[in-house]
């Protein structure tokens, strides 16, 4: 793989008109742009990428235009020498930009598993073939919006939904109960996520009666930096506790929170910690130390494709977050990642991450758009 040197690298910052969600009370619908990476080898070797960033007010371009000053790195190199350009990238001189970085980096696993004609996860390991799913909601109006949501998805084979709801425990927690009691005995498996938007005695209140309702975990209560407030938390409810997995990105300060004890399970994205080279070694930190890795993929089809494959790649991760409703996320893409009727999903068939982008559609909806080259 060495003689497969890149010679060409493109940047699309995709802004699509599709129907916008928000997830908490207060919210506008969100602009959510799909920033997307093709690097191109001499001899026509591709390796693509894709990352959502999201914006109340206009699309966001500014990841596409930090990956102007990180790109130039990558031409004349190989796909081989991605943990080299990994670290090149992590000790710049500026605070680190993971998603950029991410970008780069799953394109080039992509490019790595193409060469090698396999599957990105059975490349990475393979450890299943598939994996079961839960239904990410949008805020929705009021409680028989939800239950009757929870009920379309059941009967499309889910069998876990999580909430994205008011993020006010006074509306959140009435829901919870409601939709226990009205799903209890169906096997439907329940999460709760409220953005990192309670206080420490509003968590502490919810997160008690959602271990007495069993529900699956209890998903970033309070900001992912208040260590004393999760451990607390924790320390005095039954509900698994995880964090939103947007702040806590480096191996080294997921290490010290697995030693402050502050969350059950950790959370991450491979297209927001730095790409797939450091999350095998997240994901091998918390295997050292008993615990799952709740990876979230909130985004278009190729955010949820790097993520699903390192979910394959490994064991200890119980879920692949499903976005819904589905066609908002599968903008610029022809193949989609969906749940079966089981309740699964399955890697898309194909090399790399497998995913065949509609580039008519890509360039037709492109904010901005530039190429590095040789």
């Amino acid at each position: 793989m060495l003689d497969e040197r890149i010679e060409r690298a493109e940047v699309f910052v995709v802004g699509p008109e599709v129907e916008r969600y928000s997830w908490a009370e207060g919210m506008s619908g969100q602009y959510m742009v799909n920033i997307i990476v093709r690097l191109t080898a001499k001899s026509g070797l591709q390796g693509i990428s894709g990352a959502a960033m999201i914006n109340a007010h206009s699309f966001d371009r500014s990841v596409g235009e930090t990956l102007r000053y990180l790109l130039p790195d990558v031409i004349g190199q190989s796909p081989a020498e991605r943990e080299m350009l990994w670290h090149r990238h992590r000790n710049l001189g500026t605070p680190q930009v993971p998603q950029a970085q991410s970008l780069i980096d799953i394109a080039l696993w992509d490019m790595a598993a193409r060469y090698a004609k396999l599957p990105l996860y059975q490349m990475l390991g393979g450890a299943r073939h598939k994996i079961l799913s839960y239904a990410s909601t949008p805020l929705l109006d009021d409680n028989k919006a939800y239950i009757d949501y929870i009920a379309a998805r059941q009967a499309e084979g889910f069998k876990a939904v999580k909430f994205h709801c008011w993020c006010n425990p006074a509306r959140d927690l009435p829901l919870c109960e409601e939709s226990a009691r009205h799903f209890a005995g169906t096997g439907m498996s329940l999460m709760l996520d409220v953005e990192q938007r309670y206080d420490l005695a509003s968590a502490l209140k919810v997160g008690r009666r959602l271990g007495e309702l069993d529900f699956e975990w209890f998903e970033a209560p309070l900001v992912d930096t208040d260590v004393a407030g999760y451990r607390e938390l924790k320390r005095q409810t039954t509900v698994p506790i995880i964090a939103a997995g947007n702040t806590w990105l480096d191996l080294q300060q997921l290490e010290a929170a697995v030693r402050a004890n502050c969350w059950s399970a950790l959370r991450v994205d491979a297209t927001i910690c730095g790409g797939i080279t450091p999350i095998r070694k997240i994901m091998g930190l918390a295997e050292a130390n008993g615990m799952n890795v709740e990876v979230q993929c909130w985004g278009y089809t190729l955010t949820q494709a790097a993520n699903l494959h390192v979910m394959l790649a490994f064991r200890n991760c119980t879920y692949f977050e499903q976005p819904v409703p589905y066609p908002s996320f599968e903008y610029g893409s022809h193949t989609v990642i969906r749940t079966d009727k089981e309740g699964y999903v399955h890697a898309p068939e194909g090399h790399g991450l497998g995913i065949d982008v509609d580039w008519g559609s890509i360039e037709k909806a492109a904010l901005l758009r530039f190429e590095v080259k040789r």
